[in-house]
């Protein structure tokens, strides 16, 4: 497993700018959680401050699960993340509102990845608004969710590439804690 401090400079695909946010500021960030209603987490946002939103590198661009999802029987998708921000075409955390809506999705969850079929989201339901948010996926064709890792620097830290998971490389993740966190 990597560790964030490891990961966050590889993180993100630098070849493209598809979903990339214009620079996150201070103010930026704070409004973003005072028009979400929540405090983000500190991992996410050191993230978007290195860049704001955008595609995921090829190394990190997978989740392994203990059970089958829609998508996979070993994985679910994280190829791009939300930033903040307003560019046009380009969802960002602050439709997270109107996402939830849309789709389905439980009320006290801010997308942070997806297309609309599947998305993967902080789920502040149990902590509350100001606490730290597990991270789950969120099925929208079959009304389903997982809960992937306690708060989203484990989440992070569980990413691996798509790639090792074809190759067979996920089972010797199956035994670690936070793969197993309960639902």
């Amino acid at each position: 497993m990597a560790r964030f401090e490891d990961l966050r400079h590889s993180f993100w695909d630098t070849g493209t700018d598809h979903g990339v946010q214009p620079p996150l500021t201070d103010l930026a960030s704070s409004e973003a959680e005072q028009l979400l209603d929540v405090t983000l987490p500190g991992a996410l946002l050191d993230l978007l401050r290195i860049q704001n939103g955008g595609q995921v590198s090829d190394s990190w661009n997978a989740f392994p699960t203990t059970r089958p999802t829609s998508w996979s029987a070993d994985h679910v998708p994280f190829d791009s993340v939300m930033g903040v921000g307003h560019r046009e075409r380009t969802l960002s955390l602050l439709d997270s509102p109107y996402l939830v809506g849309e789709w389905g999705l439980p009320s006290g969850v801010v997308v942070v990845s997806g297309d609309g079929h599947y998305w993967i989201g902080l789920d502040y339901r149990t902590c509350g608004p100001h606490g730290e948010p597990s991270v789950a996926w969120f099925d929208a064709d079959d009304a389903s969710e997982l809960a992937l890792a306690p708060d989203f620097r484990s989440f992070l830290e569980g990413l691996i590439s798509a790639d090792e998971l074809e190759s067979g490389g996920c089972e010797k993740l199956r035994g670690d804690a936070f793969l197993n966190h309960p639902e």
